[in-house]
């Protein structure tokens, strides 16, 4: 009697749950990604070529994904100094601060983009004061940086607060008393701690970047050849009922956006495996 109550389980067992799991998966996903390389393929190679390798294209390629690699690197380093004030210290007013954190994941993407064009254009509270300086913000890549550091944040604070909540104390305090000052303290005891939960952060910020269409599209003020992002000359394509060339540009996002992923998750796994070999 005992072993049989030992072997059941609240939740059916592997079958059912890889079963429904790879259902799921495959309706949810894999379906849709498997029409999306079809509707591709009915282009033809050289169409197909034309259609995700001309300048316009190009142009958009780069602005995406360089824009989005800066802004989660900037979300990387900022996150983590505001995660690390957030489980480090008591200080008045820090639930609403905590709260304030999630405001991206809640505000619809247009509202936070028409937000930053109304602050930071030239008539804007903060544009008025920054263009006058020759630091121009809305309608060039940088005000796209900044929508993107603003939808992005997110991720990295709430992936990193757990793991530097159970980050010991006491380790600092030895590395410390052994001599260590701050810089090795962070390089060779908290960061190698927190590596694999910032790396995670890091590439949910990118991922999140690099599909953004809502709160990019305002600020953009989407020119082509200089500030058109991916996303929106996809829905450009689809608006002209190209659904084939929207359908080519998007399986080159997808291989390339999951040839990144795959490489930051590779980094985060032997980040693991080193941290844990080293414990």
């Amino acid at each position: 009697m005992s072993n049989t109550f030992a072997k059941r389980q609240v939740i059916p067992g592997f079958g059912i749950t890889m079963g429904y799991t790879v259902t799921y998966l495959s309706l949810i996903v894999l379906i849709p990604l498997a029409a999306l390389f079809i509707k591709s393929a009915g282009l033809g190679w050289d169409d197909f070529w034309k259609a995700v390798w001309n300048p316009r294209v190009i142009a958009s390629y780069k602005l995406t994904f360089g824009a989005s690699l800066v802004a989660a690197i900037i979300n990387a380093v900022c996150g983590f100094v505001v995660a690390w004030t957030l489980v480090r210290y008591k200080f008045p007013g820090k639930a609403i601060i905590d709260a304030m954190i999630d405001l991206p994941f809640a505000l619809p993407t247009a509202v936070s983009g028409i937000a930053l064009t109304a602050v930071y254009s030239s008539h804007g509270w903060f544009g008025q004061y920054l263009e006058p300086l020759g630091i121009k913000v809305a309608y060039t890549p940088l005000g796209i940086t900044l929508a993107l550091v603003f939808i992005g944040l997110p991720f990295v604070v709430r992936t990193l607060q757990p793991a530097l909540a159970d980050l010991e104390r006491e380790s600092e305090e030895a590395a410390a008393s052994l001599g260590a000052n701050r810089f090795q303290t962070f390089t060779r005891v908290i960061l190698p701690t927190i590596l694999p939960a910032l790396l995670t952060g890091f590439a949910l910020s990118l991922a999140r970047a690099i599909g953004e269409y809502g709160s990019v599209v305002f600020i953009s003020g989407n020119m082509p050849m200089r500030t058109e992002i991916t996303s929106l000359l996809i829905i450009s394509k689809l608006e002209q009922y190209d659904t084939a060339g929207a359908a080519a540009i998007s399986v080159v996002m997808l291989i390339a956006s999951f040839g990144l992923l795959l490489a930051i998750n590779m980094l985060q796994h032997i980040a693991g495996r080193r941290y844990t070999a080293g414990a």
